[in-house]
């Protein structure tokens, strides 16, 4: 079922409580939507254990790039396989991937990687390497992804609702409750939900995964800059990496 057929898109935020999984997405969708214009494809797929995982291509833009960004992973906060309560504040993402021209392939992994924080208990963040041991696309050289940091390309997504009004008399703007606990306020007991964070994936060859698990986000980052490596081109060379 795609995230526009969800019943729960129907239900608004309550306030003091989360937004629902299907509000989410809806609101993600619209995000995405507004930043890159409408989809020019989709594709829903579902794991054992998870919930579907559509992905949604954007582009050729005029410089023909295409993205690729998953809807699904930000229904839920990623939470780790030894906590105990899943909670409501934590991180949420979503995944982007970047080439130049389509790569329709590359949709299932994906949705395989948006997956982990479920199937693995594993959150994904800035900085980690995801191996899928497998090309990402039909006739890549790339098995896994480094994971960029957020916001560069896509803004960040609050979900936090407003504060509630107070009751005006219908002659002007109205402004906040005072009495009302703000649940974004540093030292609130109930904080708010978390933004959904836009992940960029970094394709890398078998041998730049080794390196930068050896050596650190940072310094495969910087073999990358050392050549210009255009890491759109899904056909670039590996990097040197000694």
């Amino acid at each position: 079922m795609s995230a526009t057929d969800d019943p729960e898109h129907d239900s608004p935020d309550r306030p003091g409580h989360p937004p629902s999984g299907g509000d989410v997405l809806r609101r993600v969708e619209g995000h995405l939507v507004g930043w890159f214009g409408p989809d020019s494809g989709r594709a829903s797929l579902t794991f054992l254990g998870a919930d579907p995982i559509e992905v949604l291509r954007f582009g050729p833009d005029p410089d023909g790039v295409v993205r690729y960004v998953t809807l699904g992973m930000a229904r839920e906060p990623m939470t780790p396989a030894e906590a105990t309560v899943r909670d409501p504040a934590g991180p949420r993402a979503e995944l982007v991937l970047s080439l130049r021209g389509r790569r329709d392939g590359a949709a299932r992994a994906l949705a395989v990687l948006a997956s982990v924080p479920v199937v693995e208990g594993r959150p994904v963040v800035a900085g980690a390497g995801l191996d899928l041991g497998e090309p990402l696309w039909d006739g890549a050289r790339f098995t896994a992804v480094l994971v960029g940091e957020p916001g560069g390309l896509v803004p960040d997504l609050p979900l936090a609702s407003a504060r509630p009004a107070a009751a005006g008399n219908g002659s002007g703007p109205t402004t906040p409750d005072p009495t009302t606990p703000d649940p974004a306020a540093p030292g609130s007991a109930a904080p708010g939900p978390a933004p959904v964070h836009f992940l960029p994936l970094l394709p890398m060859t078998p041998n730049e995964a080794a390196y930068k698990r050896v050596h650190g986000a940072t310094a495969m980052h910087q073999r990358w800059l050392d050549v210009g490596t255009d890491l759109r081109d899904p056909d670039r060379a590996e990097a040197p990496l000694s």
